[in-house]
């Protein structure tokens, strides 16, 4: 059991390591959103226009970091050594609304690097826990030295109106903090003043009411698991958004000079050469001529009409810029983020060319192959909340065998339902299970077992059609008969 001081050691060193995420997460979740300041511009370019652009931006971020995320789709969890989907499992995804908010927690991976899953029994009912996808903005674990599994700490961090509240997560009891929110202004503040501030932001125990503070914590295990994004052997996981980010701002500066372009240099612009600028006479108010006055050109440009007297007057004409040249070249930046993302050039491009699905199936292989990497790495996190969950239930050998399942998965392969019809046909016929055809066409677990049930009320009504139908779709096409021919029976002798 740690003491007070000991955790509250743990939580300042917790924070800081979330306070230094937080500049990170910060960046990503703003590109995200389409809030992208305008760079590389010149500083001339920039003094003119960078508020005039400052709320535009052409948001590829987003597109990429969708595009794998729509494609992962949980659709049950299978225990070692079992051959169906766990139902109990499947209830506590459902009841607590994660087929929802599994795709927030996939979504704040692929954006901010990570994402966490956190699992604590519910009093209320014990054999439903409560589970929910955590920001990484809020949360973070501190491993075993040497570890990139076992958990030896977790902190969650929050605000709520002006308080801040932290719950630290240690594998044999529970701390739930609390300090006041104070303004960040230190100007003009005196050390003793200071000091005081530092001493009232300190993190002390917050009032549970009946419930003790720490409280232990019956799992053994730390409850919370994290889902990384990109991982690697030596250091953080990387975010798909953070390698986007450089060409991002690239496109929106092309844009913003495109923009320019057309205000300034779009119509050809026609100057007038060796002639005075027009003047009319200047009448008192007698009507006597007392000098002459320019003539206001902008009368020229809504008349459409200018003439001259002097015989040396010459029109010259610059030509209109070419905004063609900008726009190849957003092409050709957009070409290169979708080459450096592995997403679809008809994701981003938005042109479509009549092709066969083959075709399309082939330009989408490296989306496929980016999400099946992300169901890998996610799946292993989604393991351990699926062990945490059996284990908040008391069951400790499900939790064990559930340790080394698996999670189903929805195929991440776009396929219309002719190709997938045809090819669970042909599988059929090669002796696959029904059930193991229906989870391959990406029904859940509970749908499947709906669908065997209708098809026992099926065969129930009528056996014989249904049998039949069966065994024809099953079976492979009979040969026709050989005929024999007829031997003369002194040949037969």
């Amino acid at each position: 059991m740690a003491t007070y001081e000991e955790a509250l050691r743990l939580v300042q060193l917790l924070e800081s390591e979330l306070q230094a995420r937080g500049t990170s997460i910060a960046l990503t979740n703003a590109y995200y959103r389409g809030k992208h300041p305008l760079k590389y511009a010149s500083q001339e370019f920039g003094k003119f226009h960078g508020d005039r652009y400052k709320d535009f931006s052409d948001n590829w971020v987003q597109v990429v970091a969708d595009s794998p995320v729509e494609r992962m789709t949980v659709t049950g969890f299978l225990a070692s050594g079992e051959t169906e989907a766990d139902k109990d499992l499947w209830k506590v995804w459902q009841v607590n609304g994660l087929d929802a908010d599994s795709q927030l927690g996939f979504l704040g991976s692929v954006v901010n690097a990570r994402s966490f899953v956190l699992v604590w029994g519910d009093p209320r009912n014990p054999d439903v826990p409560v589970v929910t996808f955590e920001d990484p903005g809020q949360c973070v674990i501190a491993y075993e030295p040497g570890s990139r599994r076992d958990r030896r700490a977790a902190l969650k961090r929050w605000q709520d109106g002006n308080e801040d509240f932290a719950t630290l997560y240690l594998p044999d009891e529970v701390w739930k903090l609390s300090r006041p929110r104070l303004s960040q202004g230190d100007a003009g503040k005196s050390t003793q003043m200071l000091e005081v501030d530092e001493e009232v932001k300190r993190w002390r125990p917050r009032d549970t009411g009946a419930e003790p503070n720490p409280q232990v914590n019956p799992l053994g295990v730390v409850p919370m698991v994290e889902l990384p994004n990109k991982p690697v052997l030596a250091g953080d996981p990387i975010s798909d958004v953070a390698g986007v980010i450089a060409m991002q701002d690239a496109i929106n500066l092309l844009w913003a000079q495109l923009f320019t372009a057309s205000d300034y240099a779009s119509f050809p612009q026609r100057v007038i050469m060796g002639a005075e600028r027009p003047v009319i006479p200047k009448l008192n108010a007698a009507g006597e001529v007392i000098g002459t006055q320019p003539v206001d050109l902008e009368k020229f440009a809504v008349d459409r009409v200018m003439m001259f007297s002097s015989k040396d007057a010459k029109i010259g004409e610059w030509q209109a810029a070419n905004l063609a040249m900008y726009t190849g070249l957003i092409e050709v930046a957009v070409g290169h983020l979708a080459a450096q993302t592995r997403t679809p050039q008809h994701y981003l491009v938005g042109k479509m060319a009549n092709l066969a699905e083959g075709a399309l199936l082939a330009a989408e292989t490296g989306l496929v192959k980016r999400v099946e990497e992300k169901q890998t790495w996610t799946g292993q996190g989604l393991r351990e909340m699926a062990r945490l969950i059996a284990m908040a239930q008391g069951d400790n050998a499900k939790a064990e065998a559930l340790r080394s399942g698996r999670v189903l998965w929805k195929d991440a392969e776009s396929r219309s339902h002719a190709q997938m019809a045809d090819a669970l046909l042909k599988l059929k016929q090669l002796g696959f299970p029904f059930q193991w055809l229906a989870l391959r066409y990406g029904l859940t677990p509970t749908e499947v077992s709906d669908v065997i049930a209708m098809k026992a009320a099926e065969l129930e009504m009528d056996p014989v059609t249904e049998l039949s139908r069966q065994m024809i779709g099953s079976a492979p096409p009979a040969e026709p008969p050989v005929e024999e021919e007829e031997v003369p029976a002194e040949d037969a002798a």
